[in-house]
């Protein structure tokens, strides 16, 4: 397929806007320049591949990047990230330091990784600048070390929430967004909707993880709508506004009924899910693709890169995507198109078919 509709003068205004402030973001982040072929060390033993937009010395261009000088893949595959305490003790493979968790952040910063929503990624809002990557940062079981506020109405810090802050004011281009997948009572269960509003409008997702957490293969049908249900009550009693559009499952267990997941209804309160989150080991399928499957999202979880099944963990994870670039999602600055290689392996689904666009790579 053709390009003729980046000769449209409005989009060549909007790329370039992106491609500008793109540019000045990540060298005042002090990324690494370079093509995507080089490499340099990262925080958390793993490598930093460079993309052309993360150049900082190439003056900005005359005209908007095209996808094949970015090498855009808007099929290529998410990382999923998952965690959930964030404490200096850790006591099982899910726990990770603050330290670790900062580093992890820090290195997904210098990669050109730019943090969207579960629930922008479900509903293909993907919007990041030219050359760089989508990544999601997932919580589960809303705990007092992932976000808590202090007594100055800030997130305490050595919080999940304060790190991301942190990182993002040091990484420009870096944004301070997460999806938090609630069960209750929710971060320690003071000030419930002081919390929840405080996150909604900072611009992180409330994501749905049942009343009690319960393993939903061993509930009955009623109960699994029940927990559902009831949960997506307590969050939009907090925030009426609140989207609550994805479910990370308990335990990764889908009910003996799939499709509870995905949709229903209990006492009045209906929920439907564009996506069903697992605990899962491998990076997720762009949206676009007819790969995507939203009753069944895979996640990784955040994890050095030795231990107990590490070759499953972030760590290991993003080493391959850096090894193998041209596999990850890269962005082509237009929200508005799907650019893709013409020799990719992936197709795009048929409700994305008119927005996507291939381009013969570079040799």
């Amino acid at each position: 397929m053709g390009l003729s509709s980046r000769h449209l003068v409005s989009n060549r205004l909007r790329a370039l806007l992106v491609s500008t402030v793109a540019l000045g973001l990540l060298a005042a982040s002090g990324c690494a320049s370079g093509d995507s072929s080089q490499a340099s060390s990262s925080t958390d033993g793993g490598t930093t591949a460079s993309t052309p937009a993360a150049s900082s010395s190439a003056a900005p261009s005359s005209k908007p990047p095209s996808p094949a000088e970015v090498g855009a893949n808007e099929l290529g595959r998410i990382p999923i990230l998952m965690y959930h305490r964030i404490t200096p003790e850790p006591k099982s493979v899910y726990d990770r330091t603050p330290e670790e968790f900062r580093a992890e952040l820090r290195r997904l910063a210098e990669e050109n990784y730019v943090p969207i929503t579960a629930a922008d990624y479900a509903a293909g809002r993907i919007d990041t600048p030219a050359g760089t990557h989508p990544v999601v940062l997932t919580f589960d079981d809303a705990s007092t070390s992932q976000f808590r506020l202090d007594s100055s109405g800030e997130p305490a810090a050595n919080t999940a929430v304060a790190i991301m802050r942190e990182v993002a004011a040091q990484h420009p281009g870096f944004r301070a967004t997460a999806s938090f997948y609630i069960t209750t009572p929710p971060f320690g269960g003071n000030d419930v909707a002081r919390s929840l509003r405080w996150l909604h409008e900072h611009g992180f997702e409330l994501g749905n993880h049942t009343l009690d957490h319960p393993t939903l293969s061993s509930e009955s049908p009623s109960e699994v709508r029940h927990q559902i249900a009831g949960l997506r009550r307590r969050i939009t009693e907090a925030v009426p506004d609140a989207e609550v559009s994805t479910i990370a499952l308990p335990h990764g267990v889908h009910p003996d009924r799939e499709e509870l997941a995905r949709s229903g209804e209990s006492e009045g309160v209906r929920y439907e899910h564009d996506a069903v989150l697992l605990v899962g080991a491998r990076p997720a399928p762009a949206p676009f693709t007819r790969r995507f499957d939203p009753l069944n999202v895979p996640r990784i979880r955040s994890q050095g890169g030795s231990g107990e099944s590490a070759k499953f963990g972030s760590t290991v994870w993003l080493d391959k995507l850096a090894a193998n670039p041209a596999a990850r999602y890269t962005s082509d600055g237009d929200p508005d198109v799907i650019s893709y290689p013409s020799d990719s392996s992936r197709k795009p689904a048929k409700r994305y078919a008119e927005r996507a666009e291939s381009y013969r790579p570079r040799e």
